[in-house]
């Protein structure tokens, strides 16, 4: 009995290190980002992103829990525009801030308080193409080694990927009317 525990003990001391390995060779900084091509123009596009209110329409987390609350505060739009939400549901909690436009993209600070303290940018830049805007939507940040470890298990860059996927796709819907 005691050889089958010590054998147990081996194997399962060998696994956690195995993933404490693969999780220190993990970048300490991400960045998620997708684009999609919209036929409007920038100026159409933007008041979509410039507006915090106006995410509600097409942003992916907002269709995972309508019910979350919700508190908008600073400009009513704009740099200075401040967003917070607080979902029981696998939205989280946390704030959304607009930090800065120009001519060709808008920055934001995203931090998260639930279920995890991070604190993130987010960037829509948007360039023009002839009748077309592409717009690209990009999240970088720094990963600690606690999210390391997660992402041994789970692909964060695919998951947050295919939901900048769905938003410019409806971001898309929207813009092109």
């Amino acid at each position: 009995m005691l050889d089958i525990l010590a054998i147990v003990a081996a194997v399962l001391l060998f696994a956690i290190a195995v993933v404490l390995i693969l999780a220190a060779n993990k970048p300490d900084e991400f960045r998620v980002a997708r684009s999609a091509s919209i036929q409007a123009p920038p100026e159409k596009i933007a008041p979509y992103i410039n507006d915090l209110r106006r995410h509600i329409e097409w942003s992916p987390w907002e269709k995972m829990d309508p019910a979350m609350i919700r508190s908008f505060s600073g400009n009513p739009a704009g740099v200075g525009q401040h967003y917070n939400w607080d979902s029981k549901k696998q939205v989280g909690a946390g704030s959304l801030q607009i930090t800065e436009i120009t001519a060709g993209k808008t920055r934001m600070n995203l931090d998260f308080t639930r279920p995890f303290k991070s604190n993130n940018f987010v960037e829509f830049a948007f360039e023009p193409k002839g009748d077309a805007t592409q717009v690209t939507w990009s999240m970088n940040g720094i990963t600690p080694f606690w999210a390391k470890i997660m992402h041994v298990f789970c692909n964060a860059e695919k998951m947050c990927g295919d939901a900048f996927n769905q938003g410019l796709s409806d971001l898309k819907l929207l813009a092109e009317k």
